[in-house]
């Protein structure tokens, strides 16, 4: 294991190579395999995770998908639930515009039914054309709001629900055998007890 000490300065030091070292090698580091633990030289503090979210950040930042910053930064300040807000809101606006789009096309093909440009079996085929490039197009987009907000999550570093029920069953589980224990060792001394009188 390889630690890496950071100081006030922001500066890394690597204390198996004894030298100075920057973001970009504590990267390669990582993405090599190696096992890294960084500790705050002030407080001793493990912060080993804060640092590889930053990594994580800085590679990501490097790509040109990535949510702008100060969206970040709005929803690092109202909470995590505003993901969900945000999330819920920017759907809300595409399917209304869907669901616009769709009158709309409804309207233009009736038009050219009764100006007799197409039949209205043609007139069907058309929107059922249109309706079908929305349906997926709807599609599309709840899949990119999805993605993005698996970005964001991963970039907070937070627990997925997944992840909380199972520590959840694994607590009622030590919750059990901690019962138990204190079962068995109160009866343990009862019987001392008992044998001492």
């Amino acid at each position: 294991m390889r630690k890496i000490k950071k100081y006030a300065n922001r500066k890394l030091y690597d204390t198996v190579d004894k030298k100075y070292i920057s973001m970009k090698r504590l990267t390669d580091l990582i993405k090599g395999g190696e096992e890294v633990t960084i500790i705050d030289n002030q407080t001793n503090k493990d912060i080993t995770s804060l640092i590889v979210s930053e990594l994580l950040a800085r590679e990501k930042k490097q790509d040109s998908d990535v949510m702008p910053a100060g969206t970040l930064i709005q929803m690092l300040r109202k909470g995590g639930g505003t993901i969900a807000g945000y999330a819920k809101k920017y759907t809300s606006l595409w399917q209304n515009a869907v669901t616009m789009a769709e009158d709309e096309v409804d309207k233009v093909v009736k038009l050219l039914i009764k100006d007799k440009e197409i039949s209205e079996s043609d007139g069907n085929k058309l929107k059922k054309e249109i309706l079908s490039y929305a349906d997926n197009f709807k599609v599309w987009i709840s899949d990119k709001i999805d993605h993005r907000i698996n970005e964001v999550l991963n970039l907070m570093n937070l627990a997925t629900k997944e992840q909380v029920n199972g520590l959840s069953g694994k607590l009622d589980d030590l919750i059990v055998v901690v019962n138990r224990l204190e079962d068995l060792h109160l009866k343990k001394n009862k019987n001392k007890t008992h044998v001492l009188k």
